[in-house]
């Protein structure tokens, strides 16, 4: 508690960088899925060598990841946007596609019937019926993004792995507690946000489907 009171405003700070990190990772990470969601739903063939690929990617050591990319875009919160956003496709992509793989095929095979076109089955009958799996994806990918950004600091992109390496390195007890503890506690709150997301949606759904009854 004494080391919080004294530097608060560095753990803040540290926290702030962290959370813009995975922000920003985030938001391209889902842009970046959206877009070969939609490339494998138009091309199905491809979902699977897509998945494989990925799958092999993802079980690339953070740390050499990055390695290998500070040759290319440098030291620096740059480097670990794009590796955060790569590791990230195969969460995002493998949930996105197991959601909409879901969907009943009678009710697109009706849709189908009406007229639509894929891309509106898509958008207007699948993204819908699958978005708690989507929203699943989301939060694997997000809990996910928080623990390797703590990583990413080695390369000085900053966050609270800052504190945590710093601690590790003067072996300063107060510093890898706070790091540690502060990076968990961000992936909880986090989680549970989005987590308190869906359990919205649910309710919202379910009274939707009673007053659609008692009418």
């Amino acid at each position: 508690m004494e080391y919080l009171v004294n530097y608060y405003d560095k753990l803040l700070g540290a926290s702030a960088e962290h959370l813009q990190i995975v922000l920003v990772s985030m938001v391209l990470s889902l842009a970046a899925a959206m877009a070969l969601t939609a490339l494998c739903n138009v091309f199905p063939v491809i979902s699977g060598w897509m998945l494989g690929f990925l799958s092999v990617i993802y079980s690339i050591p953070s740390l050499a990841m990055l390695a290998v990319l500070i040759p290319v875009t440098g030291l620096g919160s740059t480097t670990a946007v794009i590796v955060l956003v790569i590791y990230n496709q195969y969460l995002l992509l493998r949930n996105f596609l197991a959601g909409l793989d879901g969907v009943d095929q009678s009710i697109i095979e009706a849709a189908a019937g009406l007229g639509m076109s894929s891309w509106q089955i898509l958008v207007k009958i699948k993204l819908p019926l699958s978005k708690r799996a989507l929203i699943a994806g989301v939060r694997i990918a997000l809990v996910s993004t928080v623990s390797i950004a703590t990583i990413a600091a080695s390369i000085n992109a900053g966050g609270l792995g800052t504190i945590l390496f710093d601690g590790l390195r003067t072996m300063n007890i107060s510093k890898i507690l706070w790091g540690s503890a502060l990076s968990a506690l961000l992936a909880i709150v986090l989680d549970w946000f989005l987590g308190s997301v869906e359990n919205r949606m649910i309710k919202h759904e379910e009274n939707s489907v009673q007053h659609f009854k008692r009418e």
